[in-house]
C-alpha cells in the first residue's frame, strides 16, 4: 500500500521541480495539494464507515468550550489536517526521505498525481449526486 503512495508523491515531486518557477518553492505547493487530497479521502472514509456501516460517530471531538464555528473548524485541524500533514511530513520530507524515493520509483509525468487529485475531489461529489439520485427515486432513504 505504500508503494502507490510513495508512486504519487514521487511523480508530484518530480513534476514541481520540473517547473522553472517552482525550483526553489516546490515542497510547500506538495505537501498542501498532496495532504488536502488524503483529508478528502479520510473524510470520506470515516464518513461511509460512521454513517453507513458501523451507524455512530466516533471520530469526533467536542470542544463544548468554544463557539461552535470555531470548534468544528479546530476539530477538522486535529481530526483530519494534522495527522495526514505529520504522516506525509515523516514519511517523505523528514530527513529528505523523497530523494530516495525518487530513485527508487518511476515518474509518471505528473500523471498518477493529477488522477489521484481529481479522483480525491471528484468521488465525494460523485456519491453524493449518485445518492440524492437514489434517494429521490426511493431506492435509499
Amino acid at each position: 500500500m505504500l508503494g502507490i503512495y510513495y508512486r504519487i508523491w514521487v511523480d508530484i515531486i518530480t513534476k514541481a521541480k520540473s517547473i522553472p518557477k517552482n525550483k526553489n518553492a516546490w515542497a510547500l505547493p506538495s505537501m498542501m495539494f498532496m495532504s488536502l487530497s488524503m483529508m478528502l479521502n479520510l473524510i470520506l472514509i470515516m464518513t461511509i464507515l460512521q454513517k453507513h456501516i458501523l451507524g455512530y460517530y466516533f471520530y469526533h471531538i467536542e470542544l463544548d468550550f468554544l463557539p461552535r464555528y470555531l470548534s468544528n473548524v479546530v476539530s477538522g485541524i486535529v481530526l483530519f489536517a494534522l495527522p495526514v500533514v505529520l504522516m506525509n511530513y515523516f514519511l517523505i520530507f523528514h530527513n529528505h526521505r523523497y530523494k530516495q524515493l525518487q530513485q527508487k520509483y518511476p515518474y509518471y509525468k505528473g500523471k498518477l498525481f493529477m488522477t489521484y487529485f481529481l479522483v480525491s475531489l471528484l468521488l465525494p461529489l460523485v456519491l453524493l449526486i449518485v445518492g440524492l439520485i437514489l434517494n429521490r427515486i426511493g431506492l435509499i432513504s
